[in-house]
């Protein structure tokens, strides 16, 4: 006996007759918000692949389009020294060259002394960040129970009124 005729077995081992993934006929709404939560889940996992991975390639770009002004710039600082030397010996044509020299180290003392000064008064106005402080404190008040009972506990001066009536919970 053979269970084959022509090539063709004459029984079939399993033969699916509901498709496993398929969606059900009629899904209950747990299992609509299940899904519509997977897949919501899913979404937001895929934008925030998208998100690291073209941030990842701008911050790329940006460092290394940062160092050519890191070499520019360490370029120009080493530069400034043949500025002030030129500026030392065009001044020692009508003075003494050891006069000319001073001259241009007082000048270079001056200068570093007034951008010192004006870095100063700049990060001496630096005070944090003082919007997300507010806000994360208003968040923290709003999210706490009985914070509107606390508003209407205070009196028109500013001072807590007390209650004696109300729950000492908060609730």
């Amino acid at each position: 006996m053979s269970d084959r005729r022509d090539g063709v077995p004459t029984t079939v081992t399993s033969i699916p007759l509901v498709d496993p993934h398929a969606a059900k006929a009629d899904p209950s709404i747990g299992d609509l918000v299940k899904d519509a939560t997977t897949q919501v889940s899913t979404l937001v996992r895929a934008e925030v692949e998208l998100a690291k991975a073209e941030i990842t390639r701008d911050v790329k770009k940006g460092l290394t389009g940062s160092v050519f002004f890191i070499l520019a710039l360490v370029v120009l600082f080493y530069s400034t020294f043949f500025l002030f030397f030129f500026l030392a010996e065009l001044l020692d044509t009508w003075l003494w060259r050891w006069v000319a020299f001073l001259i241009v180290f007082g000048l270079m003392v001056v200068v570093t002394a007034v951008l010192a000064l004006f870095g100063y008064l700049k990060v001496r106005r630096i005070r944090g960040p003082q919007q997300t402080i507010e806000s994360v404190k208003e968040t923290r008040e709003a999210l706490t129970p009985g914070h509107d009972k606390g508003k209407a506990l205070t009196s028109p001066n500013g001072q807590a009124a007390r209650d004696l009536t109300a729950d000492p919970s908060g609730w």
